[in-house]
């Protein structure tokens, strides 16, 4: 069952899934109501799933589920990663990803390698200052105060 994202009490847990690229407008709206098609009807062993979404920076797909009501199962997981690779496929971008970093320059988001992050890291053209996305939250509780911060309050600061 879909619901307001912003709703979802703070230990549902979430999926973050950030694109290689940013979405187009059109692209957006295409994506909005896949998702929620989705997650209208996502469930686990039968049981409706209490679930809702964001787009943020017109890049970043998070999904959250209320696993207070149904959690999810194996097979429930498998049908999420299974739509994520579809739209993959559909929009021609990378969401899943993990060795990549997306951060904030200016209000810019760039999206880089790991490998090219930590070269940036000892060319000082980032700092533990910089907005990092923090990818490894695990509920919205986290999301909310940890997803966007500086790196050095992230796993990105083991790179300063």
């Amino acid at each position: 069952m879909l619901v307001d994202f912003n709703e979802l009490p703070d230990e549902s847990r979430v999926w973050i899934y950030q694109a290689n690229r940013s979405f187009s407008v059109e692209e957006l709206d295409r994506i909005e109501n896949q998702v929620e098609t989705f997650l209208t009807n996502w469930a686990a062993h039968g049981s409706d799933l209490n679930a809702g979404y964001t787009i943020k920076y017109k890049r970043f797909i998070v999904i959250g589920l209320n696993q207070s009501i149904n959690t999810a199962t194996g097979c429930s997981i498998d049908s999420s990663v299974q739509f994520i690779q579809q739209l993959e496929k559909e929009y021609n971008v990378d969401l899943m990803d993990k060795m990549n970093v997306s951060f904030k320059q200016g209000e810019f988001v760039a999206y880089k390698p790991l490998s090219d992050f930590r070269k940036m890291v000892k060319q000082k053209s980032v700092n533990d200052k910089t907005i990092v996305f923090n990818n490894l939250v695990t509920n919205v509780a986290e999301f909310k105060e940890n997803w966007e911060v500086p790196a050095s309050e992230s796993w990105h600061s083991r790179f300063f």
